[in-house]
């Protein structure tokens, strides 16, 4: 067969056997793992934290079916959220189990703009299953005041306010990686714009612990707390999981950040080591918002 009819059968081909992945998960050292190796080793684990990008289309794709998938493996699944602050529980609960309709769960709720497309679908898998869903985020009202006043400005709460926070007074590990890259992205301690950095971080803390604080109390007796996040939350086994491991030390703990490369050819050094499993998208991924 001539050379050039070889070529021109091969770039005929190239095409058809050319792969375009969705996505490809690695683990913290960088080598590809399948899908059925991430189910494995979070069917393990007491609490899986699941750190997505919020816009992200295909991340909370996975994320149902991480959760479909846990729950065919154990059907004592809780699902966390810290897309749902912590005083609507009761609300969550009744549309949950029935007792009110969707339109007023929507109506009063706090729901983020992008919850019908990104979140709706986990909350009503959750409700056809008869899961528990735990609003683990502090009311926003309160992280805004933390941003403004500091975290003794909690101490003035009242003790139904309290409720639904961590436990005060809250420790803050400052030095954390993670707190302090957020301290020089703010500026410093002082800040800029009139907004303390050390009061944002603080603020920061507040929600990472109360978090921390309702998948602790919430855990299944036997089975496993699937909890999602922004991945800033659990990156770098700080945040949630920080404050889960200084409450529980042995709690069984797995990781997952996504983030957006240009290419899914090999994980990018800058995000190996981020989590037990880093979720590579492409960048160019459908974004919800």
């Amino acid at each position: 067969m001539p050379v050039t009819w070889l070529l021109s059968i091969l770039l005929i081909l190239e095409p058809i056997v050319l792969d375009k992945p969705a996505y490809r998960i690695f683990d913290k050292s960088g080598t590809v793992v399948p899908y059925d190796t991430l189910m494995q080793s979070l069917g393990e684990a007491e609490v899986v934290l699941f750190g997505e990008l919020h816009n992200n289309a295909l991340a909370h794709w996975l994320e149902l079916q991480v959760a479909q998938d846990l729950y065919t493996r154990d059907s004592s699944l809780v699902l966390g959220m810290e897309m749902l602050e912590a005083d609507n529980q009761l609300l969550l609960d009744e549309y949950l189990n029935g007792i009110i309709k969707e339109r007023h769960f929507k109506q009063e709720a706090k729901l983020w703009d992008n919850y019908p497309t990104d979140y709706q679908p986990l909350v009503e898998f959750a409700r056809t299953h008869q899961l528990p869903v735990i609003a683990t985020n502090v009311p926003r009202r309160y992280a805004s005041l933390v941003s403004r006043e500091g975290m003794t400005a909690l101490d003035s709460l009242s003790p139904s306010a309290k409720q639904w926070i961590a436990p005060l007074p809250i420790e803050v590990d400052i030095e954390l990686p993670g707190y302090q890259n957020m301290l020089n992205m703010m500026g410093g301690a002082q800040g800029h714009g009139g907004m303390s950095g050390e009061n944002m971080v603080m603020a920061q803390a507040t929600k990472d612990a109360t978090m921390a604080y309702f998948i602790q109390q919430n855990l299944p007796e036997n089975g496993t707390s699937l909890h999602i996040s922004g991945s800033y939350h659990s990156d770098n086994f700080e945040g949630i999981y920080w404050y889960l491991k200084q409450a529980l030390p042995d709690l069984s703990i797995k990781t997952i950040s996504c983030v957006e490369q240009a290419s899914l050819d090999s994980l990018g050094t800058e995000t190996k080591g981020v989590a037990d499993f880093i979720i590579a998208i492409p960048s160019d991924m459908t974004k919800t918002y």
